[in-house]
């Protein structure tokens, strides 16, 4: 839809603000990086330690399975949520609100022996994640003018990126020394500190005196044409990161017979290149892409690149799986930054964080569906089956979009 006389004077302003500013503009979306770090770190702890954890417990490898899927249904249920809440209460009390909750579940992590408590413990992580997204897209979106905002959200974002690099790094040689339960405490302290500093820059000059929210709070609509080209285009191509970051260290350990130490030394490689995909498919699209409401051929060349992780099983070669691995989280934020930047033209200003929420909730909802799916292939070691279900979902997910989205102007 053409921009309203009302969108184009907010980009003014937007714009002004940007001039006014000069690299303060970046300092909200820079927060929700630290925002977007701090949530992976908190949900990688599990599957790095996994291997230990799973030795100290007696869990099986498909009870892991299992208990990580309910973070990604409860994910699934909090990104519309959130989105919705964000939008109509603003950033600050939204985010100082998600984020106390889920630091609560990450240490309650560390009481937790058996399938349900961790369970639980996964379940209520991800309903106060389920803000980060939607926050981190909205922030972008209150701060910074149009032709920055595919790089903003790239930024918000890209912290993710960065905290699973840096979990096995960080919280290996905290468990080694002190247990797998004191990593679990030692997030919850990296949780109140960002509490603390987004209470500090979640406001002027840095943010807006006055967000843009709607007159009440909107919820998505089922119905619309929309909605479901946002889901086709973002939940299935977009997939490949969530199962590799949750079964990678298994993958590793059991499958190429590496230690946990071995695993904690390589598994930050993976995350590195889904942050680097981030930023170079953030510059792409807005270089691109940046009127062009189907960009068909973006979403052809993804697909295609998409496809070599199908052949991670035909190698024993470590370096080898670790490049397949790379390339498919970095083909993945690709997805990402090009439907959210789709998404942002078919969505009003107003509902940014409900548009992110759809996309990543649907995101959250396919990761569920595949873990509960492939957890009894992973007790009986069928790796093969569950890389080429992953590697079948973009081509899938683009075929769907393109139907759908056939009615809107190129």
């Amino acid at each position: 839809m053409p921009a309203s006389t009302t969108d184009r004077t907010v980009t003014g302003q937007a714009s002004a603000r940007a001039t006014t500013l000069g690299w303060r503009v970046w300092v909200p979306c820079l927060g929700m990086a630290l925002c977007s770090w701090l949530a992976f770190v908190d949900r990688q702890v599990w599957a790095v330690l996994s291997p230990t954890i799973l030795r100290d417990t007696g869990l099986t490898a498909r009870e892991f399975a299992d208990a990580s899927s309910f973070f990604f249904l409860a994910y699934m249920i909090a990104n519309p949520l959130w989105g919705s809440i964000l939008d109509y209460v603003g950033l600050r009390i939204g985010m100082l609100l998600a984020v106390a909750l889920w630091t609560g579940a990450s240490m309650s992590h560390a009481w937790m022996s058996g399938f349900m408590g961790f369970a639980l413990a996964r379940a209520v992580l991800g309903l106060g994640e389920g803000a980060t997204f939607p926050g981190g897209l909205r922030t972008a979106v209150e701060s910074l003018p149009t032709n920055l905002r595919a790089r903003g959200i790239a930024t918000s974002f890209s912290g993710g990126t960065i905290g699973a690099i840096v979990t096995p790094l960080m919280v290996g040689p905290i468990a080694q020394n002190y247990g797998w339960q004191a990593a679990f405490f030692f997030t919850g302290g990296l949780g109140v500190a960002w509490l603390l500093l987004w209470t500090a820059i979640a406001r002027p000059p840095f943010l807006p005196v006055v967000e843009h929210k709607p007159t009440k709070m909107s919820w998505p609509n089922p119905f619309e044409r929309r909605v479901w080209a946002l889901v086709a285009s973002y939940a299935l191509p977009a997939l490949a990161p969530g199962p590799v970051l949750t079964i990678l260290p298994l993958y590793l350990a059991r499958g190429l017979g590496l230690s946990q130490a071995q695993v904690n030394q390589i598994f930050w490689i993976p995350p590195l290149a889904w942050g680097i995909g981030y930023f170079f498919w953030g510059w792409a699209a807005d270089r691109f892409a940046a009127n062009n409401r189907r960009p068909i051929g973006m979403f052809l060349l993804l697909t295609l690149c998409s496809f070599a992780l199908g052949a991670t099983t035909f190698t024993r070669s470590v370096g080898l799986t670790m490049f397949l691995m790379s390339w498919a989280n970095f083909i993945g934020g690709g997805f990402q930054m090009v439907s959210l930047k789709v998404g942002s033209y078919a969505f009003p200003r107003e509902q940014a964080a409900m548009m992110s929420g759809i996309a990543s909730g649907s995101w959250a909802l396919v990761n569920f569906v595949f873990l509960r799916m492939t957890g009894p292939w992973l007790n009986q070691g069928r790796w093969d089956d569950v890389f080429w279900l992953i590697t079948a979902c973009p081509a899938i997910g683009v075929a769907l979009w393109w139907v759908l989205s056939r009615n809107q102007r190129d």
